[in-house]
């Protein structure tokens, strides 16, 4: 290992790292959680760190591949990747300075395998509880009752000395309100690629009205609310259209939802389509939906303000993080159906002046999420947690400290902040919630106080 010991210093040059993730973004099945897991451990690779990611293997892919820097390791299908990957992690338990564990539903229990002075981060992009009872019915309710005791309880006591980390606000409160986490969480959100908000596309090109959602196509987003408000809009606005873009297990029966109502010629269905058609469809729409019953964050909703276009979406976790209601899109409010507040955002649209102010400030708040700044973030704790032996702190909120010579104060927490509030002449409060998101220090910030050593 070779990395600076400065306390502060972010480098991860040399840290041989691994980053556990249920998928790769190759795989079928791949969605949001796989983006975050994959740009992490590019980002780290990029950096200088031996970067390992471990997986389970989709049919047809290869068991070791490297790409850009990366080593993937592909183990067992869906269910046999978490025996499999703890066996392989015990028999390397030596080879690792810090890991990335990420959950999604299950974790991968990684601290069994390892030292106990190697710094693991257990990354939560939502809390599954509710969604376990939606995919485990029947006879395999024991299932659904396991999934809970997996991600509540038993991960609970396995990261005891360990710290989670959280893509949102509404998953931090998830973790503390509904999984009863005690140990210290830090938030380190998705980004974006900084080249999807300049697709030069007109909102509204076609003449109708055209609304898009890019989404899984997966039980829990509520694609039958989809189908419901296109049914409603579509009486009142003839010639609408929406698109849906994206593909999962739900795909048949999407199609077959949507022959039956008759919508044929209204929704349509693309599936996966590549990048710059996503793009194009997304850039030409006068609204980006979301009918999902709740998120860890919403990034297709910061990809499609990237593109200066707002979202309306369910008022659920992650959704009311990533939508600013009234400023970048539209939540639903009180007992208002979707389809009401799609009827409520248009005519909002409807004044030249307020579309392009709307879409304006959807760019500005895109341009606060980058994949750079997430590994940026990334690195810091894994940095900081390698020197100090721990990914746990005794105090997990978000601070800001201003150093003397430091030409901007830095928004910190965990380990991180651990080292640089033991170092003399620094400025130090707590962050706004807003700053804790964004990772910065807001302008208008309340007073400073002074913190002596």
């Amino acid at each position: 290992m070779s990395i600076c010991s400065h306390p502060g210093d972010t480098s991860v040059a040399g840290l041989r790292l691994a980053v556990v993730n249920w998928r790769d973004p190759w795989h079928p099945a791949a969605g949001g959680a796989e983006r975050y897991a994959w740009q992490v451990a590019r980002g780290l690779a990029g950096r200088g760190a031996h970067v390992r990611y471990v997986t389970s293997r989709a049919p047809g892919r290869h068991r070791r591949e490297r790409v850009e820097d990366v080593e993937l390791v592909r183990l067992g299908g869906r269910f046999t990747v978490y025996p499999l990957v703890l066996l392989w992690m015990l028999a390397r338990r030596r080879s690792f300075d810090a890991v990335v564990d990420c959950q999604n539903g299950i974790p991968f229990f990684t601290p069994w395998a390892l030292g106990r002075r190697v710094p693991v981060f257990c990354v939560i992009h939502h809390v599954h509880d509710a969604q376990f009872g939606v995919y485990f019915r029947s006879w395999r309710v024991w299932l659904a009752w396991l999934g809970r005791a997996l991600e509540g309880p038993v991960s609970r006591w396995t990261y005891r000395r360990h710290a989670y980390v959280v893509v949102s606000p509404s998953t931090l409160r998830a973790v503390r309100e509904r999984l009863a986490w005690t140990g210290p969480v830090y938030v380190v959100p998705n980004g974006i690629p900084r080249e999807t908000g300049s697709f030069p596309v007109a909102p509204g090109e076609g003449g109708g009205t055209e609304l898009v959602c890019v989404t899984r196509l997966v039980p829990h987003k509520r694609l039958d609310l989809l189908l419901d408000l296109a049914e409603r809009i579509a009486e009142r606005r003839p010639g609408l259209r929406v698109h849906v873009i994206g593909d999962g297990p739900e795909g048949p029966a999407l199609a077959a939802e949507i022959a039956w109502r008759g919508l044929g010629g209204t929704v349509i269905a693309h599936g996966y389509v590549a990048e710059d058609a996503k793009a194009a469809l997304v850039a030409r729409a006068d609204l980006h939906l979301s009918t999902s019953e709740g998120e860890g964050w919403g990034l297709s909703v910061i990809e499609a303000a990237a593109l200066g276009v707002p979202t309306v979406a369910r008022n659920v976790d992650g959704l009311r993080d990533a939508v600013r209601d009234g400023v970048t899109g539209w939540l639903t409010g009180p007992c208002e159906r979707t389809d009401e507040a799609v009827e409520r955002a248009l005519k909002d649209l409807d004044d030249p002046s307020r579309r392009k102010e709307v879409a304006e400030a959807c760019r500005a708040w895109a341009a606060e999420f980058a994949w750079s700044r997430t590994t940026d973030r990334m690195a810091a704790l894994l940095a900081a947690a390698v020197r100090t032996g721990t990914s746990s702190t005794k105090d997990d909120r978000a601070h800001v400290v201003h150093r003397y010579g430091d030409e901007h104060p830095r928004v910190v927490e965990g380990p991180v902040r651990d080292e640089l509030v033991a170092l003399p002449h620094r400025t130090l409060r707590t962050a706004t919630p807003t700053e804790r998101l964004l990772g910065r220090a807001e302008p208008a910030a309340p007073p400073e106080r002074r913190v002596r050593s």
